[in-house]
């Protein structure tokens, strides 16, 4: 059937490379034949005996206590309804990838062909010893119910349907929250739920929990209010049928306190918002479009306390603000269940992280200056990084109280250390700088738009709201490329710089420029030719400030895409030396490579002047430098030049900038291991201490281990990111991917941003 451009590139992304979003990773060295020899025969008879003996033991000895199963029959996938195993199976990789990212944990998911309940039931009672817990996922209502009823009864490891209790919890965290912002309490007011599938029953058994009395709340379905005089109905609907006089949805919205939206978009009006009691509070949570539109909701009154299931508005009721650190917590002290205790748990857990200061890296995210506790702000934010340490210890805490624990943490800061590492296993410094630069995209200047990449990487940052594409080019041959690939950059600015309309400004550009090199060999006349060159143009059309940033050098080599920058825009003040910079992004956390693209063979001085630039540049990602400056030297072992070149560049930053935590000349391994550096050298300044600021001897050195990494490992490069100029100008790499291109157009959106505050 015939797609469109976004559903193809949905296809594209789940099918490039090795299908599919997850894999399978050996977690124990497999290289030599000892190895093998202890994974599998003969070594690997032991933990079986081991585990016969004692049935506890196999979390000792296996995966079991980190692996989550997530299984479905595929009768209720998304907005897709009953589209069975196969179909769902996407949905399934992809929360076992938010599983990983967001909790560290493992995940297989198991799509069943069997729609009778005891069928399913049986089959997932048969796998369960493979599991430290169960995720169900996309099970139609109400064969839902009985299934995790079923499995809860008879299995002793923790299993959640999160389409129910995971949006339950989420929405109580910010019922509490908003209750407190109208100052009214949660056994007085009067509820309104629109929808009645399992979602919108389990938030009303939840609300039920938190103080909600069931007279108070009104239940409708797509015939109206259930009532208790409907014909019928079903069990389960029956226990949220009203005495109460009202048949529509308008009548029940009428004084009502709370709206709570699980059906589809547009199903409320402004009269209805406008008929709810003072300060209502909305949860619109129908996908992709809410019952009634953020704008047009709160448009109706301005007491009204919103939220919806949209990230493009404030309060985004998600959940993943709960399920991967509800398992987290549960699977840390093998609990045999999920509770209403550990649920109840997450609740408070969420709610109350809402109205903790909020560190600057979430602000930044989300490009805000301070978001505080209020009507704009009562959920917390999914890349939050401190959920996992809230949530998942609450829950843990929860599961040990109510007795459900077979294991107890006594050492909770040290548990919270632990959670912490988890961290370092996601990629959340460019999620995080994806969304800053969405909430303020900056007008790039893309010098080689008549190449398929640049403008597939247009066309993206485009649609993502990322930034405003400028295209420098033949106006023909861009068009004949949008047409030829369907793009949709109609309305993207092209400008031809050799184009006879552009006479003007190239003499206005060429006159900046001549004002800039007339006195280094530049005639006014040259200057005003160069403008015929995109490099040029494009950097000068930033240094006019008709544009935010420059992005090239996909077709050039990188000296001739450079210096047409540094002519027209310069350094900044006070820098001596421009240098190039990679984030490789590892299990680790994010790891700063310099200078891997400029400075052939720097001398100490300039090496000294690449650390204090990398320095800032990391500061700036609110990520503390740790700099190691790297030799095949450990602190003066060699009297070789260039081992005495690196360390004299310490001298001179220990001397020049105390503040700085930077040590050398060290070698990578001692720089990355801080129990091997520990050891051999305590008296480091990086002693207990991991670098994440690797400086390099010289060009080749720097330029050789990014790509190395990048090529050999899952670690993935973003870069070059240049330091020192005036003004955000980016030089990319011959033969970049276009999502590398797309990093990079980030990097430049939040480097032009940061240097306008």
């Amino acid at each position: 059937m015939p797609r469109n451009r976004k559903q193809i590139e949905a296809l594209d992304y789940h099918s490039q490379g090795r299908p599919g979003k997850i894999e399978v990773v050996p977690t124990k060295p497999y290289s030599s034949q000892r190895d093998l020899s202890l994974a599998y025969s003969p070594g690997v008879a032991e933990p079986c005996k081991a585990i016969d003996e004692n049935k506890e033991d196999v979390y000792k000895y296996t995966a079991k206590g980190n692996l989550v199963a997530v299984i479905s029959n595929g009768t209720a996938v998304l907005g897709l309804g009953d589209i069975g195993p196969e179909a769902s199976k996407p949905v399934m990789e992809g929360k076992g990838l938010l599983f990983k990212i967001f909790a560290d944990i493992d995940v297989f998911d198991i799509e069943v062909d069997q729609k009778d309940v005891d069928g399913f039931v049986n089959t997932v009672k048969a796998i369960a010893p493979t599991f430290g817990g169960i995720n169900l996922e996309d099970i139609k209502a109400p064969e839902c119910f009985e299934i995790e009823k079923r499995l809860k009864e008879e299995l002793d490891i923790p299993i959640m349907h999160d389409d129910q209790h995971g949006t339950a919890i989420i929405t109580s965290a910010a019922l509490l929250n908003a209750l407190e912002l109208a100052e009214k309490k949660i056994d007085e007011i009067k509820v309104v739920v629109n929808g009645a599938g399992a979602s919108a029953m389990a938030c009303a058994r939840l609300y039920f929990s938190l103080g909600v009395k069931p007279e108070n709340l009104v239940m409708c379905d797509s015939k109206g209010v259930i009532r208790q005089d409907c014909s019928g109905l079903s069990e389960s609907k029956r226990m949220f049928a009203t005495t109460r006089d009202l048949k529509t949805l308008t009548d029940a919205m009428k004084d009502a306190d709370m709206f709570l939206g699980l059906s589809k978009g547009d199903v409320v009006n402004k009269s209805m918002i406008k008929s709810m009691a003072s300060n209502p509070i909305v949860f619109a949570l129908a996908n992709p479009d809410p019952e009634i539109a953020y704008k047009e909701a709160i448009s109706t009154r301005k007491d009204i306390i919103m939220a919806t299931g949209r990230s493009d508005h404030p309060n985004q009721v998600n959940n993943v603000l709960g399920f991967p650190f509800i398992f987290r917590g549960a699977l840390d002290v093998r609990a045999t269940s999920i509770n209403e205790e550990m649920k109840l748990a997450a609740v408070k857990a969420i709610a109350e992280l809402a109205k903790e200061p909020v560190p600057e890296v979430v602000n930044q995210a989300y490009g805000t200056r301070n978001l505080v506790f209020g009507r704009d702000f009562f959920i917390p934010k999914p890349l939050d990084p401190r959920l996992i340490l809230s949530v998942a210890p609450a829950v843990a805490k929860a599961a040990m109280d109510s007795g459900v624990a077979k294991n107890h943490i006594t050492d909770w800061d040290a548990y919270e250390a632990e959670l912490s590492l988890r961290l370092g296993l996601d990629n959340k410094l460019m999620r995080n700088l994806t969304e800053r630069a969405i909430q303020s995209p900056k007008r790039v200047v893309f010098a080689e738009a008549d190449t398929y990449k640049v403008l597939k990487a247009a066309q993206i940052v485009k649609d993502e709201g990322i930034a405003i594409p400028i295209l420098l080019g033949n106006k023909e041959r861009i068009n004949s490329l949008i047409e030829e690939n369907h793009l949709d950059l109609a309305d993207a600015t092209i400008i031809d710089p050799k184009a006879a309309d552009q006479e003007a400004i190239r003499n206005k550009y060429g006159e900046l420029l001549y004002a800039k090199r007339q006195r280094k060999g530049l005639t006014q006349y040259e200057s005003a030719h160069k403008m015929r060159d995109r490099n040029y143009y494009g950097a000068m059309m930033v240094e006019a400030g008709e544009a935010d940033a420059f992005i090239s050098g996909i077709t050039r080599n990188y000296p001739e895409t450079i210096k047409p920058a540094l002519q027209s825009i310069g350094t900044e003040d006070g820098v001596n030396k421009i240098a190039g910079m990679y984030i490789v992004n590892t299990k680790k956390g994010p790891i700063f490579f310099a200078d891997t693209t400029v400075n052939v063979n720097p001398t100490a001085q300039d090496l000294a002047d690449i650390a204090v630039l990398t320095a800032k540049a990391v500061a700036r990602f609110k990520i503390k430098p740790r700099i190691a400056m790297l030799s095949f030297s450990n602190f003066g072992s060699s009297d070789y030049e260039e081992a005495k070149k690196v360390s004299k560049a310490v001298q001179i930053l220990h001397r020049d900038y105390p503040e700085v935590i930077v040590d050398g000349e060290v070698q990578a391994n001692f720089a990355m291991n801080k129990e091997l550096l520990n050891e051999q050298f305590p008296f480091s300044t990086l002693a207990n201490k991991n670098a994440n600021v690797l400086i390099f001897p010289n060009l080749s050195a720097g330029n050789i281990a990014y790509k190395l990494i990048q090529e050999v490992s899952d670690s993935e490069a973003v870069g070059p990111i240049l330091l020192g100029m005036k003004k955000p100008v980016h030089i990319l790499q011959l033969g970049c991917t276009v999502r590398e291109i797309v990093n990079m157009v980030t990097i430049a959106v939040v480097d032009a941003e940061t240097r306008k505050d």
